[in-house]
């Protein structure tokens, strides 16, 4: 009997898996696509992507009623109840990513027709690459449960906020200066400081898998045995 009601109860956790990482799929494919419409000044792909966001607005909305739901029906224990509790908090920073990647697209119609020029150009598209690799990396370890690779985010985060920084310095500067008036370059900055706060909703991801896989918090130790030690290469496998 107890077996019989179980099964239903780890189909339900699946379903809350997949549709995380649907979810995660549609943020991941957003962020360079946002990118190249911003570059290009393509006003009707940001408006495409400015619509979109409803999409995963719902989604996030769905998943937050289901494992509401699992919760209240099922009072899962231990791991279960961890695995739950680290869906929510996933669930919300995908979401705010997304309203992230809306963000750039609306800024970019206050830039609209903006001579990048080739450095900030090359800046925006390296922060829209690790962002993304960031993100994806974020998901793998959240679909094959690896708190290695999850641990090793915040780390990874860092060339992030480094470009970040080389962002706002060449706005700031002479060159900046060049692009446009002080409006102009304030929504860039903006823009830069998006990109890199979807990072950080990844290295957040990251804390959530490492709780749910084995109970870590923020503030524990962060040595890893050596089975767990990520093997990060140059790119994540598709999750």
């Amino acid at each position: 009997m107890v077996e019989s009601l179980r099964k239903p109860f780890v189909d339900e956790l699946e379903e809350v898996r997949v549709e995380l990482i649907r979810m995660a799929g549609l943020v991941i494919e957003a962020i360079p696509r946002c990118t190249e419409a911003l570059l290009a000044s393509d006003l009707a792909a940001a408006q495409e992507i400015i619509d979109g966001d409803n999409i995963l607005d719902d989604a996030s909305l769905a998943l937050e009623h289901h494992c509401q739901q699992l919760l209240a029906l099922q009072q899962p224990m231990a791991g279960d109840l961890r695995t739950i509790l680290a869906a929510m908090t996933i669930n919300h920073e995908l979401e705010r990513s997304g309203d992230l990647v809306e963000n750039i697209a609306k800024a970019m119609r206050r830039v609209y027709g903006i001579d990048f020029g080739p450095r900030l150009r090359g800046l925006i598209t390296q922060m829209s690459e690790e962002a993304t690799r960031l993100m994806r990396f974020a998901v793998d370890a959240f679909a094959d449960g690896n708190s290695g690779l999850a641990a090793a985010l915040d780390d990874i985060d860092d060339r992030l906020d480094r470009l970040n920084h080389q962002c706002l310095a060449l706005i700031v500067g002479e060159e900046g200066r060049e692009m446009g008036d002080l409006m102009s370059g304030v929504q860039l900055a903006l823009i830069a400081r998006y990109y890199e706060r979807i990072g950080d909703h990844a290295v957040n991801i990251g804390e959530r898998v490492r709780y749910m896989v084995d109970g870590w918090r923020p503030g524990q130790s962060e040595e890893l045995p050596a089975d767990q030690e990520p093997d990060l290469g140059t790119e994540a496998p598709a999750g």
